[in-house]
């Protein structure tokens, strides 16, 4: 068998070798191959299953191009599935509805590109392209992606309706063909597996239009194969006989167009341009599209692309749907598909692009958005393991709506096919089929809820089905979805959230997300003892007023309750709210407390309030239950006594008894108070609140007082009568008091029954007059009125009592003036004297005491009063009254005042006298004799004072000491001596005599002998003290040391005090001083003078002896090891006695210690001096790498330079005040190291790292130096040679035609720039985007661009422009073309820049360019004067229109353009915009009009003004027209007009001038500052409010780039304006506090951001991002205040400090947490500036597209020259001449073929070359039959 299939495989060779030489001129000896449209390459195994009819390649190699489009014949024969399938839901119209209107046809199309875009690694793009423009032809509508395509059998596959993917063929040999394998689950089975029946296709292309064209190119094949139905076709084959369902399929090259014919799909030309370049790709162009199509997808595309939104929602934002909030993301399951529709129209129309995942406003965007918390579940069904993913989503009520979200497209008015609201949306492999809709299951639906019914029908849902439950061909609808998910098997699992029923989570999302009812008039907050739960006893929050589904219910307001036992009428006393609030608030539920009748008050829930009640219902109630209450009192008197009201009543008179009855409002008598259900009330009681007591209740009088004796209290009273409940004592019921009665009286005082004295002074004086009181009461003890005609009699025993006289005034009776005299023994003064009445009253008694001071008495009375001297004196003092009695009073203080001594004091108050003892009386008597003293007594003023004589004797105390030394000269030692002795010497027989206050000597005894102390020995011998010998002195042993000595006798009052000072003695050595003794080797030892360096001779205490003289420095040497004693000096220092020695210097010899020998006469001294390493002198390199030293530019050198400081003997020298320094021998070599230049070490060493050597190729040094001073210390240097680095760009190499005018406001030459590598190869490997071109006004500045040239720059004028629209044309040049040169004329720079990394950039060299002027096509001043307002006025000043004016012919941007020009200029007035007037001002000379002279395109006007009396309407404005006459110009120019007023009177004039001046100056002030709150946008309006708010006080502030600038604006504003320097700040920030080391450290609630990220800065990024940083630094913005409070608490939980966060409601908790308050409420929007919102995206996409339009534009242009150019060269060649030539060159080529013919060989015939194939026909087309 396998040899009969080799045999028959060489015939087949053979034959097809034969038929291939013969019918294709094949060579023998050439390559070809044999291939199917799929490029597969036939081999006899593929050649067996090859079928008939199929079409063949003939190619040289596998990949070879179609050089022709080539036709391939298939069949599409439909599949028998349209038979048995035939009943299902074929149709769009579907319930209904236009599928358009639902663009569900284009759905179909959209299905197969998510398909065969399934395995691309990278972006699935899918677009819808209509076409509706008839400069490109008919409309059609173009399917687009970059799936894997379709090879021509995949293609007449899609052809076959009905073949379904399970029965489909993938390849044309059945070796190769794959099964359909069911994708890997997924979440929400997003497997793009829904290109499934092989209908939708075909149904939806036919019922858009009347013709499909299907071009794919699949992936790895080079060709692009093409299927044209349509309905035109298939009637034609009809209609022939022909078979309908066989067509043709064109292969062709990618790009290749040829084919296309019709002219009214021109627009296949540039679709299939697009070919080129794309590795696969398919496309559906559906033509002649029905108008009603056409027409909706134009005007209503936004429904079309919400919808097409809706369908793929899943798709186009992954497995969570489109959240719109910044913190979540689909990260997990990220979505790699862009689905984009665009709308081509006829110009001037734009072209509209709409990508679906901008789309906003789709039905599962707002469910997704609007949604507060999802419950997720999982259902399995029974046995096909089908899976549904479901999600329920509650949409709360929120304040005062249902947030559950509105369909738009209800809301613009297109109707739906949903008439109920069921919950779940159900989605197949992703995909939403939309005409089926779950309402509810059993374990969702209301029956049996917890909750308000109205929950449910905030209930949003979603199930996510995979392909093993049915859907409809046209997936409009499930077939058994419902009927699978309500089966009993069916399995229901909860996925999140932990809850274990649904219903537990429903009421949940009710008690949590709700807004019901607004709670307005916070009160307070309290405690709930009422609640039994201590845990919710508190906080409760009271409220006065609530809104409740439209209605406002208040306190006070009444109500009646609902569902409640008894049923409450009453008013409301307030509203309470479990929670911690401080305002008003929304929320679900709470509570009221309505206060009841019948004193009930009962905290009831909310929804208890019966709403249905009227307040004419509740009213009747209330007044109905009120008239059975207790209205009145009846009180009865019966013994028939009653008194009055406001009787007036003695003490004593009784009242009562008294009998009560309470009546209720019908006149009833009751005992109780009524119910409002069964039973009895509650017992009432009466109080009567005189007697305090409580009477009870009698059938027969209701409520009985007895009679009352004990009413003796005087004054007015009231008898009140209450009625109060009994049970607890209350006298208020319902908020109303009980009935009462009350009865005002007076009770007053009786007749006089005794009396009693008043307050009288329990101490009566001697003489001194005093009143008696007296009052009399009645039998109760009041004070009454005194009998009438009372005479008092006073008596006492041994003194004579008299008053004076008496008076009575009401109640009050005086005996006035009463006085006693007479002398009061001591024994008498506890006697009391009597007083007594006439009338036989009782007695009072008195104690009498002696009268006031009077005299002052001193004792002893001998005069003068001896005392010695030393010893104090004692007087006795007493105080006597004016009869000789001592008397006592307060403050009777005694002064006693010795001459010449202090005041003493006694206290005579108490007693009347007493003692003073004086002071010891210290004088100091010298001469023996005593001395005589004044005392004196004084007291108070007016008693007169007493003085007394006091003697002094002289004392024997000891006064006077004498020291004296008992030797022959008997030296006596005076007080303060200084006595000069030998130092270290002793001073000895030293003695001391005393004398006393007489002059006598002392004798010493015992006792006076251990009182002398002695401050330099503590061990003191006292016998030789009693004998007057002190201790001998010890006398310092150096002369600097003098010494302080005393002898003293008992306390230091008797002394003598002396000082000794040393003086030298002999010398005893030589003593050199040297304070410095270091010294550097070769330098002299620091110091001159001679308290450094110098030579003296001391004693043996080392003290200086003074003896050295000027002569002694010639005897005086010195000797060292390596001493330079050439210069070393002795010289005589005068003022120190000494020798200075100089010069000293070591020259030579070893580093550490050397001793200086000093010689004198015979003495010898020795000093260790150290010597040191000498000054710096040269570095030496003891470190280094590896020589030689090569290094790529901008690498780093490994090894680090070890330096070492050396003196000229090479010695270490660790001088740290060596600066050691790096520099490159040339400064094209950048060297970078942590530092340039650094001290030595302690070791005199330094170390330096390289890190990166940078610089053009080449050979360097790197050399070291050092600097000490301003000296420059030589040092090494390392040869360097850099590598020149292939990939490292060091230039920028621009060229542009140097000849070219720049135009101001024209085109810009092309230039090309060149990035040049180090090696000099240019570099191709950077984006254009980094290349950049800045232009500014100015002159070159160098290198670097001028300071104010920003980055990112994109303005006119004197400010940079940046361009970054550069593009390669070859491998190595970027191109920058089509840019505007600036507006503004004159010298212009340009510079390229190469942004290398993030930090650096190379920059090109600066071109120097002239701007010059455009085309002249205006006239215009110099600069805009100010407005005019003129009057008529005598002053020409106020007429003055313009002085001083230049006008000047410009281009179009304001250039002087008329240098050449010469005209005239016509000046005129006019009224403005058009208008007529007759009366129109004139100027002067009474002229409309005059010229002015126009030379080199300019006019100077002096002075212009009106006329005096012009005519004109006063208050109108007018404008001065000034119209340029210049013939050269062939257009005419724009003539300059200038607004004037015109007053009649000068005081209208001056205002408006004055308001007209001000605006100009504040417009160009605004426009002179750029402040903070320009500088960026803001796209949320929230955001932008509350940020704006937070940095209100910075929103004006001005930013600078340099300190100096900022001082500027400084001064110029007198510091009015504040300003902020970006030079002058430094930033660190962190990621938010919730982040660390790149982690979360929580789940972040209220999704936290950086305020500053929101801010989008146009220009200038960089500085904006330093101003914005240190302004807002690091605040967060949050969603709400809950949220913030959480965060916040969170952070500051994990120890991290938290910085300001604010709320996208306006609120502001601050980095100390503190919030609320009005200091941290934003206010309304529009009482702040606030940031602008950027530019809609639309903005930026037409800008986008007008700028590809002026290119299109200018491509259009250029191809329109290139076309002229051809077709004048075509003409060129069909002219005469070259035909010619033409036949001249034909005929040399017959000659030059015959020629070859003849030298070709005999032997080995060759095909001739005219018989050989050309390239076109080797590739032609066969058929094997």
């Amino acid at each position: 068998m396998q040899k009969i299939t080799v045999d028959i495989f060489h015939i087949f060779k053979k034959c097809f070798h034969f038929f291939s030489v013969q019918e294709f001129s094949i060579g023998p000896r050439e390559v070809f191959v044999v291939a199917t449209t799929d490029r597969t390459i036939l081999d006899f195994d593929k050649f067996k299953e090859l079928q008939d009819g199929s079409t063949l390649y003939l190619l040289q190699h596998e990949r070879q191009d179609l050089p022709v489009a080539a036709e391939e014949h298939i069949n599409f024969t439909p599949h028998y599935d349209v038979v048995i399938r035939g009943g299902m839901h074929e149709y769009y119209a579907s319930q209904g509805q236009a599928p358009l209107c639902k663009p569900y046809t284009l759905a179909e199309l959209i299905d197969n590109a998510l398909s065969a875009t399934a395995k691309n690694e990278g972006l699935r793009s899918i677009e819808i392209r209509v076409l509706n423009d008839k400069t490109v032809g008919k409309p059609a509508v173009i399917v687009l992606d970059n799936g894997h395509g379709m090879s021509s059998k995949q293609l007449n596959n899609w052809a076959v309706y009905r073949l379904s993917k399970f029965k489909k063929e993938s390849s044309t040999f059945a070796s190769e063909a794959e099964g359909y394998v069911r994708p890997d689950p997924v979440p929400r089975s997003l497997n793009s597996d829904i290109s499934y029946f092989g209908v939708g296709g075909k149904q939806a292309v036919f019922y858009i239009g009347d013709s499909a064209r299907m071009i794919s190119k699949p992936v790895g094949s080079p060709d692009v194969h093409e299927l044209v139905l349509s309905k035109e076709e298939f009637e034609r084959k009809e209609k022939n006989n022909e078979d309908v369902y066989s067509t043709t399929i064109l292969n062709r090259r990618p790009g290749d167009s040829s084919h296309v014919k019709n002219n009214d799909e021109r627009f296949l030309h540039a679709l299939i341009a697009e070919e080129r370049g794309k590795a696969s790709f398919t496309a559906v162009v559906i033509t002649g599209v029905q108008p009603e199509h056409i027409t909706l997808l134009t005007d209503r595309l936004d429904i079309v692309t919400r919808q097409l939104a809706h369908i793929y929602h899943y798709y186009i934002h992954g497995v969570n749907g489109h959240v719109m909030s910044s913190s979540s993301s689909n990260s997990d399951h990220p979505t790699n598909i862009d689905i984009q529709v665009t709308l081509r129209e006829k110009p001037p129309k734009c072209p509209r692009a709409i990508h679906l995942r901008e789309v906003e406003d789709d039905m599962q965007t707002l469910f997704i958005n609007a949604a507060a918390d999802t419950f997720e579940f999982r259902a399995t069904t029974i046995p096909e393991r089908g899976t549904v993913e479901g999600i329920v989503r509650y949409h709360p009520f929120l304040y005062d709506k249902e947030t559950y979200p509105k369909d738009p497209t209800v809301a613009q008015g297109i109707q739906t096919l949903i008439k109920e609201k069921p919950i779940f949306e159900c989605f197949w492999n992703g995909r939403l089929i939309p005409y089926t809709k779950v309402s509810e299951f059993d374990w969702c639906s209301p029956r049996g809820a917890k909750v308000p019914v109205e929950c449910y029908s905030r209930l949003s849902g979603v199930l996510f089905t995979d392909d093993r439950f049915q859907v409809t061909t046209n997936k409009l609808t499930f077939t058994d979805l419902e009927l699978k998910l309500r089966d009993k098997n069916t399995i229901y699992t909860i996925v999140v959230n932990g809850q274990n029923e649904f219903n537990q989570w429903l009421q949940n999302c009710h008690e949590k997300f709700d807004k019901q009812v607004k709670f307005l008039g916070f009160k307070g907050t309290i405690t709930r003892h009422d609640v039994p739960s201590k845990k919710m006893q508190q906080p409760w929050a009271t409220f006065s007023s609530i809104e409740w589904e439209g209605k406002t219910y208040k306190t006070g307001q009444h109500v009646k309750s609902l569902r409640t036992n008894p049923v409450l009428y009453g008013t409301i006393d307030r509203f309470l709210l479990y929670g911690n609030y401080d305002g008003d608030v929304f929320a679900t539920g709470g509570q009221v407390e309505p206060k009841a009748l019948y004193d009930t008050i009962k905290i009831i829930p909310i929804s208890k309030i019966d709403k249905a009640a009227t307040d004419e219902v509740i009213r009747r109630n209330i007044d109905s239950d009120l008239a059975k209450l207790p209205e009145s009192l009846k009180v009865v008197w019966p013994k028939g006594n009653p008194w009055p009201a406001n009787a007036v009543c003695p003490a004593g008179t009784p009242l009562g008894p008294i009998n009560v009855i309470i009546l209720n409002r019908k006149g009833e008598q009751i005992s109780s108070i009524p119910t409002a259900g069964q039973g009895k009330g509650q017992v009432l009681s009466m109080q009567l609140k005189i007697v305090l007591h409580v009477a009870l209740h009698s059938a027969k009088w209701g409520f009985e007082f007895k009679r009352n004796d004990n009413l003796t209290q005087l004054g007015k009273f009231t008898l009140s009568l209450n009625t109060m409940i009994k049970d607890n004592s209350s006298t208020v019921f319902g908020g109303k008091p009980l009935p009462n009665y009350t009865l005002k009286f007076t009770i007053k005082e009786g007749n006089a029954q005794s009396f009693v004295l008043g307050t009288v002074s329990p101490t009566v004086r001697v003489g001194v007059p005093f009143n008696i009181p007296v009052q009399f009461k009645d039998l109760y003890g009041h004070v009454t009125a005194p009998p009438p005609e009372l005479q008092p009699v006073l008596e006492c025993s041994d003194l004579d009592v008299r008053y004076e006289t008496m008076d009575s005034r009401g109640t009050t009776f005086c005996i006035r003036n009463v006085k006693a005299k007479g002398k009061i023994l001591k024994h008498q003064q506890n006697k009391h004297p009597v007083c007594q009445w006439v009338n036989q009253y009782p007695d009072e008694n008195y104690v009498c005491f002696s009268g006031n001071p009077h005299s002052l008495h001193v004792m002893p009375e001998e005069n003068p009063v001896k005392v010695e001297n030393g010893n104090p004196v004692a007087f006795n003092v007493e105080i006597h009254d004016e009869a000789g009695n001592i008397t006592a009073q307060p403050k009777q203080i005694v002064r006693c005042q010795v001459q010449g001594f202090p005041f003493v004091t006694t206290d005579c108050s108490n007693t009347g006298g007493g003692q003073i003892m004086t002071e010891h009386i210290n004088l100091k008597i010298m001469d023996g004799q005593p001395q005589m003293l004044k005392v004196h007594f004084e007291i108070q003023k007016h008693i007169a004072s007493v003085t007394r004589q006091l003697k002094v004797n002289p004392s024997a105390r000891v006064a006077k000491m004498e020291i004296y030394r008992a030797d022959a000269e008997n030296l006596v030692v005076t007080n303060n001596e200084k006595i000069d002795w030998l130092a270290g010497g002793s001073l000895e027989n030293l003695f001391y005599r005393l004398y006393d206050e007489a002059g006598n000597e002392v004798a010493v005894s015992a006792e006076i002998a251990s009182m002398i102390k002695v401050n330099w020995t503590a061990d003191v011998d006292l016998k030789g003290l009693i004998q007057g010998k002190l201790p001998d002195i010890q006398v310092p042993t150096k002369v600097q040391d003098e010494r302080f000595f005393q002898v003293s006798y008992h306390d230091q009052s008797v002394s003598v005090s002396f000082v000794i000072t040393p003086r030298p003695d002999e010398p005893a050595r030589l003593k050199a001083t040297f304070k410095q003794n270091t010294v550097r080797l070769g330098e002299i030892l620091p110091g001159n003078i001679s308290e450094y360096q110098n030579l003296e001779l001391v004693d043996q205490y080392d003290n200086v002896t003074w003896t050295l003289i000027p002569t002694s420095v010639r005897d005086m040497n010195v000797e060292a090891e390596g001493l330079d004693t050439s210069s070393v000096a002795f010289k005589w220092q005068e003022s120190s006695s000494s020798v200075v020695v100089t010069g000293v210097r070591f020259h030579s010899g070893r580093l550490g210690f050397r001793d200086l020998c000093f010689k004198y006469s015979s003495y010898v001294e020795r000093i260790n001096v150290e010597v040191t390493a000498g000054v710096p002198a040269k570095l030496k390199l003891i470190g280094e790498p590896e020589q030689p030293l090569q290094v790529f530019s901008g690498h780093s050198i490994l090894t680090p330079f070890l330096v070492q400081l050396c003196d000229e003997w090479e010695n270490p020298c660790p001088d740290q005040r060596v600066v050691v320094h790096l520099r490159p021998s040339h400064s094209t070599l950048k060297v970078t190291t942590p530092v340039t230049s650094q001290p030595v070490n302690t070791e005199g060493k330094a170390s330096f790292t390289v890190n990166s050597v940078s610089g053009p190729k080449g050979n360097y040094q790197l050399k070291f130096t050092g600097s000490f001073t301003e000296k420059s210390i030589p040092g090494p240097a390392v040869n360097l040679t850099i590598i020149p680095d292939c990939n490292k760009p060091v230039k920028l190499s621009v060229e542009y035609d140097s000849s070219a005018r720049f135009l101001a406001g024209g085109i810009f030459p092309v230039f090309s720039v060149t990035v040049v590598s180090e090696e000099g190869s240019p570099i191709t490997t950077f984006n254009p985007a980094a290349v950049s071109m800045f232009v500014w006004k100015g002159m070159p500045s160098g290198r670097t661009a001028p300071q104010r040239v920003g980055d990112w720059a994109n303005t006119q004028g004197d400010c940079p422009l940046f361009f970054i629209s550069f593009s390669i044309t070859i491998s190595f040049v970027f191109l920058c073309r089509d840019k505007q040169i600036p507006q503004h004329a004159g010298q212009h720079v340009i510079q390229f820049a190469l942004r290398v990394d993030k930090n650096n950039d190379l920059l090109s060299d600066q071109i120097a360019i002239n701007v010059v002027a455009n085309q002249p096509v205006k006239l215009g001043p110099d600069s805009q004067p100010p407005t005019p307002v003129v009057s008529n006025s005598t002053d020409i000043t106020n007429r003055t229109l313009v002085e001083n004016m230049t006008l000047r012919i410009m281009d179009s941007h304001g250039n002087s353009a008329g240098q050449d020009l010469d005209g005239r200029v016509v000046v005129s007035i006019k009224c403005p915009n058009g208008e007529r007037s007759n009366s129109l001002p004139l100027f002067e000379g009474k002229i409309s009009s005059f010229r002015l002279i126009l030379v080199d395109g300019k006019a100077f006007i002096n002075r212009l003004a009106i006329m005096q009396n012009s005519p004109g309407e006063n208050g109108n404005v007018y404008t001065l027209l000034f119209q340029p006459e210049v013939p050269k110009v062939p257009t005419p120019l724009e003539p300059f007009e200038l607004q004037f007023h015109f007053y009649n009177d000068a005081e209208n004039q001056t205002r408006i001038s004055e308001l007209t001046k001000k605006r100009d100056e504040l417009s160009a002030a605004i426009a002179t500052y750029t402040t903070v709150g320009h500088l960026a946008f803001v796209e949320d309006d929230t955001a932008a409010w509350v940020i704006s708010w937070h940095i209100w006080g910075d929103m004006d502030c001005v930013v600078t780039k340099t300190k100096e600038a900022a001082e500027r604006i400084y001064k110029e504003t007198n510091g009015r304006q504040q300003v902020m320097a970006l030079d002058s700040v430094k930033l660190f920030w962190k990621p938010l506090p919730h982040i660390r080391n790149g982690h979360a450290l929580f789940d972040p609630p209220g999704n936290p951001v950086f305020a500053r990220e929101l801010l989008i800065c146009p220009n200038d990024q960089k500085c904006c991002d330093i101003v914005f940083k240190n302004i807002l630094g690091n605040t967060i913005l949050i969603d709400d205040l809950e949220s913030a409070n959480n965060y916040r608490r969170e952070v500051v939980q994990k120890k991290i400090q938290c910085p300001t966060i604010l709320t996208r409601q306006g609120e502001r908790v601050s980095a100390k947490g503190k919030f609320g308050g009005a200091q941290n409420k934003a206010p309304p929007m529009n009482t702040i500036p606030v940031f602008g919102a950027p530019f809609p995206q639309i903005y930026h996409t037409l800008k986008r597209d007008i700028e590809l339009l002026q290119q299109y534009q200018l491509a259009v242009r250029k191809k329109e020259e290139a076309e002229k150019e051809r077709n004048d060269f075509l003409r060129n060649l069909r002219s005469p001449d070259m035909t010619k030539k033409h036949k001249d060159m034909e005929e040399k080529k017959e000659q030059h073929r015959r020629t070859e013919g003849n030298l070709s060989s005999p032997a080995e015939p060759h095909l001739r070359r005219s018989q050989r194939p050309s390239a076109a026909d080797q590739e032609l087309s066969w058929e094997t039959r």
